[in-house]
C-alpha cells in the first residue's frame, strides 16, 4: 500500500488529499455488507475516497450508486477514483451533507463508515477532524437520515467501535431501524472486539444473526475468514 494510493483487484483508490485512507473498516463493510440481486439503487454516507461505493459498484453490476461526502477535497477526490473507475457511469458524487440531501428516490441498500469520535480532543487538521470526529453527523441525525431515505424493504449497513455500535443500534430502532445481522471482529483470537459490522432493516427481526471473526492469525497473516470475506477486493 502507498500513501497517494491503495490498489484493488478491479480499481485503484488515490487518496493523498483525503484526511482519511483507505483502511480495514471500509474494506470490510464493503465486503460483508448483504447485496440482494434486484437493487439498483445504493447509497454510500460519508464515501471519503470512494472506496466503498466503488466496492458496491463491483458487487452490484446492476445498480447505481450515490455517494455522499461532506468535505469538498474528499469528494472531488472519490470524484476522481470513480472517473477512472469501470463504473464510472453508474456511481456520482454528491458534496453535501446527508441531512440536506434529499434525491428523489430511495435505496435498496445504504451502507456508512462513518465518524465516530465524540469525546475525544479535535485533530488540528479540519478535515481530518470532519472524518473522524461525528460532530457533523451524530448517530441520531444518521438512522434519522436513513430512515428516510431507505426504501421499505431495504438494508442499512455500517461498521463502528463496540461502544458506539450500541448507541447507533439504539437510536436506529428509535427511528424504526431494527438489527437483522452483526459481526463482532476482533483483531486477533481472544482480543476484545475491535470492531462491530451490523446490518438493520425495517421489520424486526425475527432472530438475530450474530457471528464473530478475528482479522489476524499470530504471524500477523490474514486469517482464513477475513482473506475470504475480502477475495475479490484485496490482491
Amino acid at each position: 500500500m502507498s500513501n497517494k494510493y491503495f490498489r484493488f483487484k478491479q480499481f485503484i483508490v488515490r487518496q493523498e488529499r483525503c484526511a482519511m485512507k483507505v483502511g480495514t473498516d471500509g474494506v470490510l463493510l464493503g465486503a460483508w455488507t448483504t447485496m440482494p440481486a434486484a437493487v439498483s439503487r445504493i447509497l454510500d454516507i460519508g464515501t471519503g475516497t470512494g472506496l466503498i461505493a466503488l466496492m458496491a459498484a463491483q458487487r452490484a453490476p446492476a445498480a447505481t450508486v450515490d455517494a455522499v461526502e461532506i468535505e469538498e477535497e474528499a469528494a472531488s477526490q472519490a470524484a476522481d477514483n470513480i472517473a477512472e473507475s469501470p463504473w464510472s457511469d453508474r456511481v456520482r458524487v454528491h458534496t453535501v451533507a446527508i441531512q440536506k440531501f434529499e434525491p428523489e428516490y430511495r435505496y435498496g441498500v445504504i451502507v456508512s463508515n462513518p465518524p465516530y469520535f465524540s469525546r475525544s480532543l479535535k485533530n488540528e487538521s479540519l478535515k481530518k477532524s470532519i472524518a473522524r470526529h461525528n460532530d457533523a453527523l451524530p448517530s441520531c441525525d444518521l438512522a434519522a437520515s436513513v430512515s428516510r431515505l431507505l426504501e421499505d424493504d431495504g438494508i442499512f449497513a455500517a461498521i463502528l467501535p463496540y461502544e458506539e455500535a450500541a448507541v447507533l443500534i439504539a437510536e436506529a430502532a428509535g427511528h424504526g431501524l431494527y438489527l437483522h445481522r452483526r459481526l463482532d471482529v476482533h483483531g486477533r483470537r481472544g482480543k476484545p472486539v475491535k470492531r462491530v459490522l451490523m446490518e438493520f432493516r425495517r421489520q424486526p427481526a425475527f432472530r438475530l444473526v450474530s457471528e464473530r471473526m478475528h482479522l489476524e492469525n499470530e504471524d500477523n497473516t490474514r486469517s482464513k475468514a477475513y482473506s475470504e470475506l475480502t477475495a475479490d477486493f484485496y490482491l
